[in-house]
């Protein structure tokens, strides 16, 4: 899929069920991306390839989701200037400290803007990544403004729930 705007990498095709948030938020803001499986530790040149081959795709924004050991985003910020979004996924036994710690502790010169761990982070990672885009995107921003007042919408009728003793 060539011109997407956005690039989602995942280590394990068992991380896809986290990501597709990073998806479904993205559609819902109109930016286009592609989701991908390719490991730091056991495909590197397939990583390689597609972080060399982003510009030629319109890509402008990476989202890097991975578990465990989690330097795929770091893997990718080393070889681009492009921002890199880092989702630390809860994979291992340590319930995504692991991921979280290794892709928040880049060195200085590789950084990676580093979400919550999860689903959560994967929604959040989409959303910054609309904003970086919407800095030279007024269709972008408009989108990301729609679903900035929808999300403020929903706490309103949550409050008019709780308030009206859930009737």
């Amino acid at each position: 899929m060539a011109d997407r705007q956005v690039q989602i990498l995942m280590g394990s095709a068992s991380d896809a069920a986290v990501m597709q948030r990073s998806v479904d938020v993205l559609m819902e803001l109109g930016v286009t991306s592609q989701m991908t499986v390719a490991s730091a530790h056991r495909s590197p040149d397939r990583v390689k390839r597609i972080i060399d081959e982003a510009p030629m795709n319109g890509v402008r924004v990476f989202i890097v989701g991975a578990g465990a050991a989690a330097h795929l985003a770091g893997v990718v910020a080393a070889h681009s200037t492009l921002p890199v979004i880092g989702v630390p996924i809860d994979s291992s036994p340590l319930l995504g400290w692991d991921s979280l710690l290794a892709t928040v502790q880049m060195p200085p010169g590789v950084p990676v803007a580093t979400v919550s761990v999860g689903k959560a982070g994967a929604a959040n990672a989409a959303v910054l990544a609309a904003q970086i885009l919407a800095l030279s995107d007024a269709t972008i921003a408009a989108a990301l403004l729609d679903y900035k007042n929808k999300l403020a919408e929903k706490v309103e009728e949550m409050a008019a729930k709780v308030e009206g003793g859930g009737s």
